[in-house]
């Protein structure tokens, strides 16, 4: 029980991030201190639900939310302290094409997490 209330707020975290703070904050903020933002934000998000989601590991009720959960949690690691700095590197190098590959990646990676939370929360209910 507890664990879908973690996941819950997951999901509503990564839903206010997409939807209102990131296209609020290219659209506001010039575009060095909007990249300043987002290289300083994402490192704490992914941190942040990696850790939410261990937590939720451990709370989960059935072995397979528990491995879905997991793999979650593996997949914000990876993207954390991988795929930021591949990220990062990109943008820094002007490599353009590799820039969008790469982000275009954490993003489907993003949502693949966000479509395994709404499931599981779904699924016990």
């Amino acid at each position: 029980m507890i664990a879908n209330y973690l996941i819950a707020a997951m999901v509503g975290i990564m839903l206010f991030f997409t939807v209102v703070v990131a296209p609020t904050v290219f659209k506001v903020l010039p575009v060095e201190w909007s990249s300043k933002y987002v290289r300083s934000f994402f490192p704490k998000y992914y941190a942040s639900l990696g850790i939410l989601t261990l937590i939720s590991v451990f709370l989960a009720q059935s072995p397979f939310a528990q491995y879905l959960l997991m793999g979650c949690a593996t997949l914000f690691a990876f993207t954390l302290f991988y795929l930021t700095g591949k990220i990062n590197q990109a943008k820094d190098l002007g490599l353009d094409k590799q820039f969008h590959i790469l982000h275009g990646l954490s993003v489907a990676i993003n949502l693949v997490q966000l479509i395994a939370f709404i499931y599981l929360l779904v699924v016990s209910l």
